[in-house]
């Protein structure tokens, strides 16, 4: 019996989450990322190992902060790893008011990415990396895998309306390219709870605001 290609996701949290915003259908976030990454996958020929999400809390922010906590409980629930960055503080000057004011930047969420899918590859966790972005930083490392792990290989799956990115695009090839379209997003959300399968008791609650429209 031939042996099913083992698949590993690498999803950039940001980068989907700002294309599901553009949207403008906030149910559409509350969307369960392992489901989501069965939709490209054929189960007779692949075996889906492991999915990570890479995002970072934005702790100033109370609703979001709140909101987002709620999300990576019910992606604990689903099998999904949360891979967590930080968010620093950056002075930002306003050409227009000419005043200084503290911003964040998000860091660390590119190198967890290139990290962690080294790291996998080194430990023959995968036989093909799904990567959801369209993020070409992540290039260098997408070329170290491809060419130090010549067995392996890599698909790019681009978040809703997002395209690809043209340099990721050329290193995989056509054939290697995805998106997520809204249906798949529909189709794959969790229900408004989201519970302990062995307990029963409710790990997460889905945010009022990602209530679907009436």
């Amino acid at each position: 019996m031939t042996r099913r290609t083992r698949i590993a996701c690498f999803i950039d949290g940001f980068n989907l989450y700002h294309a599901i915003a553009k949207l403008s259908r906030p149910e559409l976030k509350w969307v369960n990322l392992w489901k989501l990454m069965e939709t490209f996958v054929d189960p007779a020929r692949h075996e889906l190992r492991v999915v990570f999400y890479f995002s970072a809390f934005a702790t100033w922010l109370p609703g979001p902060y709140a909101r987002h906590q709620q999300y990576v409980e019910a992606l604990k629930v689903a099998k999904v790893i949360p891979v967590l960055g930080r968010f620093k503080e950056k002075d930002i000057y306003c050409k227009n008011c000419r005043n200084t004011f503290v911003g964040h930047e998000e860091k660390e969420t590119d190198v967890n990415i290139a990290l962690t899918l080294i790291r996998e590859a080194y430990k023959n966790n995968f036989d093909e990396a799904f990567i959801v972005s369209r993020d070409s930083d992540l290039i260098p490392a997408m070329r170290l895998l491809l060419e130090d792990f010549p067995d392996k290989s890599l698909k790019i799956i681009s978040p809703p309306n997002a395209g690809h990115s043209k340099e990721m695009g050329k290193l995989v090839g056509d054939k290697k390219l995805a998106s997520i379209k809204p249906i798949h997003l529909e189709r794959c959300l969790f229900d408004s709870t989201v519970t302990d399968p062995d307990t029963g008791l409710v790990l997460a609650r889905r945010p009022k605001e990602y209530d679907p429209r009436s």
